[in-house]
């Protein structure tokens, strides 16, 4: 398990050039590669490579690796690879990569008896939280396990197993004759071993292990990657009975060490090249992050970036435009869908054949039908995508002639393959979003009259596809919101008085995010008779932190609604006081925070990242924040504070007034997905936020004296599902 972080371009390009060169040095010759078709020698047989069908270049590359190492015979080691078609959790249906040889939920103890963290100090809640594996990890597990079966079902004695992004250091053959002499020379058993990592990488603070010569040692656990890994046939059989697989399989075979014999080489001699793409969304980051093992995070920055530009969808009623849209955001557009027209300012510029535009995608836009053959002439780099086989279809496909059109039917308008094939671009590590049809949203003209009287000043944004970029005359794109979809669940109305504590409804949290200089404690929750819930920072070291903080959370998760807590801020600088709905994977959130530095104003924010449940789109360091002048201090007495979140506009209200509002791409798209409300009061890494922590205005204090909710209440999410990250600005 790769918990790094992936390369820049520079280094990308450097490493590729290192491997051109590296194909003029002299072949490698290694001897345990010996005659593949006989058992009588003790050697390694075959090679195989588990290599997805949509990536034959990683394929190709690999075996230009073998191809430069001979076996005993002198012959290359590309003559003897097998390549192993990967289980691809783009292209499987969730439902085919189920399977009871892969339990696909482990916890942080699991993690933790493979990568101890010293200064960690969880408690039970943490230890034993579900982790739920991503897809990816699922069938990269299974993809492992179907090898192990052809192994041990062999002829040979011994089988190398790698990856499809390894390459071989120039000492390997060198490394493996010496290893393979040692192991031969002290262990009488017949198999020297059941398992040989020649790749790894050992967790942060060392693998346990026993050295057993000047090549060879025996680790207890703390070995992570599975890249490269000589199997025998009795381990791979023995590895067989002790399925199923619980977790990801480099972290779970670490189980499978006292059962088998393991050993690896000292140093690892096939590493994973840098140069290929790393989608860095590992199943427990989320959760790394919320006990504070990883202080310096960021979400995974987008860097692609689309050259084929406009690009236009059209197609038929029901045809899955909206999940074309989707698809096309996922992929870096900032895109404009599902409406009867754009605004006048944003026509213009595209009749006129303007490059700079607020948006490079238009899906779905009924205004555009007629002016497709006009538009190709304005933008001859266009990509136009029609789908469906009505008459209406065929005819603007006949007046695209040209034109770069494409027809795509309903089937391939829902695949990566299709979309990302015709746009020259990489699919995103997640499925292809399928969404219900939203239609066409009838446009209003935007109201002249300003939202709020109060001073509002907006602070820097983020820069990414799903910011539009400031400027004056944009205002966004006010809709009229379509019908309640009839699988949206029932609606919750509710008013909670915290004056004893908080009820059923939420649970306070034990953990912490990276720009939170405090650890949530449930002992920070406390009830303030007549009050109500009193939420503290205070300064004491617990390992990881040296502050704790307080935060409850609800248990339910909401979309689109009403949500107004009457609350009285915390002070001191360095502090923040939060209200505000949040969710991962993807990150969407949205905020009222108080500061405790100037607790005479507020800042609402805005996180939005595309996607659909389990999209791993964490992007966006400081959201789209706006500071708004309240004329009062919020640290001195109760307030109301509301948001009110429906398809097309977000509001905030501070005792019941309208302080600001934001319609569609104001300047980011509306949050679409179910949250969870919180509340919080913590201390916080960033001076440009709430200014530099003062330990001696602590202890500090929030206090919630209740919590009204109007909104569609969907499925309770688990403990542990929801981080508590809220926004954090960044120099």
């Amino acid at each position: 398990m790769n918990l790094s972080k992936p390369l820049g371009t520079a280094v990308r390009v450097g490493v590729s050039m290192s491997s051109w060169f590296r194909r003029l040095l002299p072949r490698q010759k290694c001897h345990p590669f010996t005659d593949p078709t006989t058992t009588r020698e003790l050697g390694i047989g075959p090679i195989f490579v588990i290599n997805l069908d949509r990536q034959p270049d990683r394929m190709n590359a690999v075996l230009r690796e073998l191809s430069r190492i001979l076996d005993r015979a002198n012959r290359p080691l590309s003559e003897r690879t097998v390549r192993w078609s990967a289980f691809d959790s783009q292209t499987e249906s969730p439902r085919s990569l189920v399977t009871p040889e892969v339990e696909p939920f482990y916890t942080l103890r699991d993690q933790l008896f493979v990568e101890p963290q010293p200064l960690a100090v969880p408690d039970e809640f943490d230890l034993v939280s579900p982790i739920r594996m991503s897809e990816a990890e699922v069938a990269v597990a299974r993809s492992h396990i179907e090898v192990w079966r052809t192994v041990a079902r062999s002829a040979a004695r011994y089988s190398l197993v790698l990856e499809d992004d390894v390459y071989f250091q120039r000492g390997f053959g060198q490394t493996l004759d010496a290893a393979w002499n040692e192991m031969r020379t002290t262990d009488l058993d017949e198999d020297v071993f059941d398992l040989l990592y020649v790749s790894y990488r050992e967790a942060r603070y060392g693998a346990p292990k026993e050295l057993l010569s000047a090549n060879v040692f025996r680790p207890d656990r703390g070995l992570w990657f599975l890249s490269g890994y000589i199997l025998s046939k009795r381990g791979a059989q023995t590895l067989l009975t002790l399925l199923p697989c619980r977790g990801p399989i480099d972290l779970w075979i670490n189980y499978a060490f006292p059962n088998i014999k393991v050993r690896a080489l000292r140093r690892s001699m096939v590493n994973q090249r840098m140069d290929t793409s790393s989608t860095n969304s590992y199943s427990v980051l989320p959760m790394l992050s919320r006990i504070g093992i990883l202080d310096d995070s960021g979400g995974a920055l987008f860097h692609q970036r689309p050259s084929i530009v406009p690009v236009f969808v059209f197609g038929d009623p029901s045809s899955g435009l909206s999940s074309v849209a989707l698809a096309l955001s996922m992929l870096g557009y900032r895109c404009c869908s599902d409406l009867d027209d754009i605004p006048e300012s944003e026509l213009t510029k595209l009749v006129n054949g303007e490059s700079v535009r607020v948006f490079n995608a238009y899906v779905n836009i009924e205004s555009l039908w007629l002016r497709a053959s006009e538009l190709a002439l304005k933008h001859p780099a266009a990509k136009f995508l029609v789908i469906g086989d009505s008459d209406k279809c065929t005819a603007l496909l006949k007046a695209l002639s040209g034109a770069d059109a494409a027809y795509l039917n309903r089937r391939e308008a829902q695949s990566w393959a299709a979309v990302c094939g015709r746009l020259k671009l990489s699919p995103p590590p997640t499925k292809f979003p399928n969404i219900e049809d939203i239609g066409q949203r009838r446009i209003q003209l935007p109201s002249a009259t300003p939202v709020s009287s109060r001073p509002a000043r907006r602070l820097r944004f983020d820069s990414s596809p799903w910011i539009a970029d400031p400027h004056v005359s944009w205002t966004g794109i006010v809709a009229i919101a379509p019908k309640q979809s009839t699988s949206e669940r029932r609606r919750s109305i509710f008013t909670d008085d915290l004056a004893d504590g908080p009820s059923r409804r939420w649970w306070p949290r034990n953990d912490t995010f990276p720009g939170n200089l405090g650890l949530f404690r449930p002992a920070n929750v406390t009830a303030v008779e007549g009050q109500g819930v009193q939420l503290t920072v205070v300064q004491e070291p617990v390992g990881v932190r040296d502050f704790t903080a307080a935060s409850i959370s609800s248990r339910a998760a909401f979309l689109y609604g009403r949500f107004e807590a009457t609350l009285q801020a915390a002070r001191g600088s360095g502090l923040v006081t939060g209200f505000f709905l949040h969710r991962d994977s993807p990150r969407q959130e949205i905020d009222f925070e108080i500061t405790g530095n100037r607790p005479e104003r507020v800042l609402v924010n805005v996180f939005y990242n595309p996607g659909t449940e389990g999209a791993r789109f964490d992007y966006g360091y400081r959201g789209t924040p706006v500071e708004i002048e309240l004329g009062f201090d919020a640290a001195a007495a109760p307030h109301r504070y509301a948001i009110e979140w429906d398809r097309c506009e977000i509001r905030w209200f501070v005792d019941g007034e309208l302080v600001h509002a934001r319609a569609e791409w104001n300047p980011t798209p509306i949050p679409n997905l179910p949250m969870t409300l919180h509340l919080n009061t913590w201390p916080t890494r960033s001076r440009e936020l709430a200014g530099r922590l003062s330990a001696r205005s602590l202890p500090a204090s929030a206090i919630v004296r209740s919590i009204v909710v109007d909104a569609l209440e969907l499925q309770p999410l688990s403990l542990g599902a929801d981080s508590p990250a809220t926004a954090q600005m960044r120099d």
